[in-house]
Parts: structure tokens; C-alpha cells; sequence
């Protein structure tokens, strides 16, 4: 079964960084765009970026533009989301999905990971 596993989470205080990596396996990986969303307590999920197969869409939502950066490494069957100078409104579970194009609604995705836990606080 398709499966994706998440990692990087943690506690970090307000302006610190953290680097989320989605980790593809038994998945045809290359021709996956992959998703990140997170959901907050009490909040429904909502997208945070994207990149597609190839990587030449990308997208963020605007409040982590400037700050946040999607990668891939299709060798490693990894998509990266490196998170710089994290707000403590950037808390939540994030969790990475598939799907076959770049979409901003959890519905469209196929597969999903676990989710992992950020926490920016002081």
C-alpha cells in the first residue's frame, strides 16, 4: 500500500526555522505533485504548498510566502518543506499528501501521511 511518512516536527520558538521532510514509499513517486497542508485546533485543514511531479508549479498560500520552501529529491522519494522564521500562528499538524496535480483541496488527494506536530512558541 501507497504510504507517506512525514518528519521534522517539533518545538521551535518564534522566528526559528524547521525543515519538514514527506518520505514516498510503494508510490510511483516522479509522477506525484505533493501537497502540504496543516490543521490547526479547531480549524479545518488548509493547504500550505505544493509541487508537482516536475517541478515547475509550485504554490504557497500567502502567509508563508517568503518564508517557507518546497522541494523534492525524486531520488530519495522525498518532498522537503523547509520553514523559516515560523510564527507562533504557523502551529499545527502538517501533513502531506498525493495526488496526480497541484490542487489546494485536501479532497483531491489520493494518499496521506500521518501527519507531524509543530509548535512555535517561546
Amino acid at each position: 500500500q501507497e504510504q507517506l511518512v512525514e518528519s521534522g516536527g517539533g518545538l521551535v520558538q518564534p522566528g526559528g526555522s524547521l525543515r519538514l521532510s514527506c518520505a514516498a514509499s510503494k508510490l510511483y513517486f516522479d509522477y506525484y505533485a505533493i501537497g502540504w497542508f496543516r490543521q490547526a485546533p479547531g480549524k479545518e485543514r488548509e493547504a500550505v504548498s505544493c509541487i508537482s511531479s516536475s517541478d515547475n508549479i509550485v504554490y504557497y498560500i500567502e502567509s508563508v510566502e517568503g518564508r517557507f520552501t518546497v522541494s523534492r529529491d525524486n531520488a530519495k522519494n522525498t518532498v522537503y518543506l523547509q520553514m523559516n522564521s515560523l510564527k507562533p500562528e504557523d502551529t499545527a499538524d502538517y501533513y502531506c499528501a498525493a495526488h496526480f496535480a497541484c490542487s489546494r483541496y485536501p479532497g483531491d488527494f489520493s494518499f496521506w501521511g500521518q501527519g507531524t506536530q509543530v509548535t512555535v512558541s517561546s
